[in-house]
């Protein structure tokens, strides 16, 4: 594994100011995979669509996951206000002068705080992102670092963040029940298993807010480097700017990049993706 080569501060370059991309944050290779469009109307190239309520959920999670590891998800009951209210208050919190979101800096070693994505010290190009990690276990005391007076700004974002988080452990809990069916399962026995193993019990989140500034040449630059998440699941809010790309085998056997971009009261769950806006990633340490 690559050791970290630097531990970068994002505010060291004004990503708003910028009328060109340095080679500080230029990508070779961009490139290299043929890209095509993973949207609607069907194939092979289409993104798989679970719709949560449906009869063949189960069907559809299992080969969802074994075909592409990937998969948009409707049907998820979690609200379309909410979803708009975190957006605003994720877009509120990037837009904070430097000053403020220095005080939250993210130091070596820490894994929550404001910062270049996390991944991003183990390579020698720069993102053109900005970033905020934590745990919703914390969150209040966290972002004290961010807002230390506390404030209307401050209890308003606590308040969607933990609205946000309640719903995603309520569909991880939906999502870990399809998984436990896809594997053959009967109702009785995913009982069983929940309370053997108590996998929801012992699951543990954390939330990535990702946030990609306009950039002057998006083809020399990338928001985050592609990725496999190594969580339990990771649910992506999508927002409707397009950018979000799967990566997948093609059919002889080359790699191809699939473009999708969902409507925005759907949402992702995947675990090779990235986020426009937020990640609610959760992780556990059940045996499998």
């Amino acid at each position: 594994m690559p050791t970290p080569s630097h531990l970068k501060n994002p505010l060291c370059f004004d990503f708003r100011a910028a009328r060109r991309v340095p080679e500080t944050h230029a990508w070779p290779g961009l490139d290299d995979h043929p890209v095509v469009d993973g949207g609607g109307g069907g194939g092979e190239d289409a993104v798989p669509v679970v719709d949560v309520g449906a009869g063949d959920a189960a069907a559809r999670v299992a080969r969802a996951a074994e075909q592409w590891g990937a998969f948009l998800l409707v049907g998820h009951g979690v609200p379309a206000a909410l979803l708009s209210r975190v957006e605003e208050r994720v877009a509120r919190v990037f837009s904070l002068p430097a000053s403020e979101k220095m005080r939250a800096v993210r130091g070596p070693g820490e894994p929550c705080g404001y910062g270049s994505p996390p991944i991003s010290s183990f390579f020698s190009k720069l993102m053109w992102s900005e970033g905020y990690t934590f745990s919703p276990s914390s969150l209040r005391s966290e972002l004290r670092r961010l807002w230390p007076k506390s404030g209307d700004d401050y209890l308003l974002f606590c308040d969607v963040m933990e609205e946000f988080h309640k719903e995603m452990r309520r569909l991880a809990d939906e999502l870990l029940r399809l998984f436990l069916r896809a594997l053959g399962l009967t109702g009785e026995e995913v009982a069983g298993v929940e309370a053997e193993r108590r996998i929801g019990e012992r699951m543990t989140a954390t939330v990535h807010l990702n946030w990609y500034p306009r950039c002057p040449e998006p083809r020399r630059a990338l928001g985050l480097i592609a990725h496999t998440d190594s969580g339990f699941f990771t649910f992506v809010l999508q927002s409707l700017v397009p950018g979000l790309q799967l990566f997948r085998r093609g059919p002889t056997g080359g790699w191809r990049c699939r473009r999708w971009r969902g409507p925005s009261s759907s949402t992702s769950a995947t675990s090779s993706t990235s986020s426009p806006t937020a990640a609610s990633t959760a992780s556990t340490t059940a045996p499998s």
